[in-house]
């Protein structure tokens, strides 16, 4: 009886930490190279270092840090390599996806995929990038659901998790965020009115822009 509270607290340590640090990376508070020592973790977030360890290895699992010999952990850098590997597979996958998915949405998916978008708005009004990009991943995996490949949809979701920090890097552009906020009202357009073809070349461009501007964005930062 008594070890069900203390597994679902330390369970929920564990997400508490690993949500922290997510977001500290995500955001760019913890610089790329920087190292991470759990010591200083757990007195920070007043836990001990179990809960710390177990999240630090999930991050590792998302490709947010890596742990060298004799070193320890530390923020992996952000790799021209890997955003366009993470890109080029988006591109790979998701516009196959939507036009199975278009012919089966139904009026309430798509009025889904529009709360979506008036809660990302109301984001960009409160400057909340974090928020913004959670919408953002929710609205493109809505507008997936027709084509009822769970196993896909899952892959997509495992994806984004790598490729977060770029569409966060992304969005910090001038003007990147109302750019992509107008291409994802064209986009939800195309799928109401079952233009399919448009709708998949609407998404391959989208892709395509944030992939450019990403790259663009680490040459500049690596050579600043």
């Amino acid at each position: 009886m008594s070890s069900k509270p203390a597994t679902t607290i330390h369970k929920t340590r564990t997400a508490f930490v690993l949500d922290s640090l997510r977001d500290r990376i995500l955001s760019g508070e913890l610089k790329a190279g920087e190292p991470l020592r759990q010591n200083l973790i757990a007195e920070s977030l007043n836990v001990s270092r179990i809960p710390v360890r177990e999240a630090m290895m999930q991050l590792e699992a998302e490709g947010l840090i890596d742990f060298e010999a004799h070193k320890g952990a530390r923020v992996t850098p952000l790799s021209v390599e890997q955003a366009e590997e993470l890109f080029d597979i988006r591109l790979l996958i998701e516009p196959d996806l939507l036009a199975r998915s278009i012919p089966h949405l139904s009026a309430l998916d798509l009025y889904q995929s529009q709360g979506f978008l008036l809660q990302m708005d109301a984001a960009l009004k409160e400057d909340s990038i974090q928020n913004w990009a959670g919408l953002n991943r929710q609205f493109h995996l809505s507008l997936y659901v027709g084509a009822n490949r769970p196993r896909t949809l899952e892959l997509i979701q495992n994806l984004n998790l790598h490729a977060d920090r770029y569409v966060r890097l992304h969005l910090m552009l001038d003007g990147g965020v109302q750019r992509a906020e107008g291409e994802h009202e064209a986009l939800l357009a195309c799928c109401r009115e079952q233009r399919i073809d448009d709708a998949v070349e609407r998404l391959r461009h989208h892709i395509r822009d944030a992939k450019q501007d990403v790259l663009n964005m680490i040459h500049a930062n690596r050579h600043g």
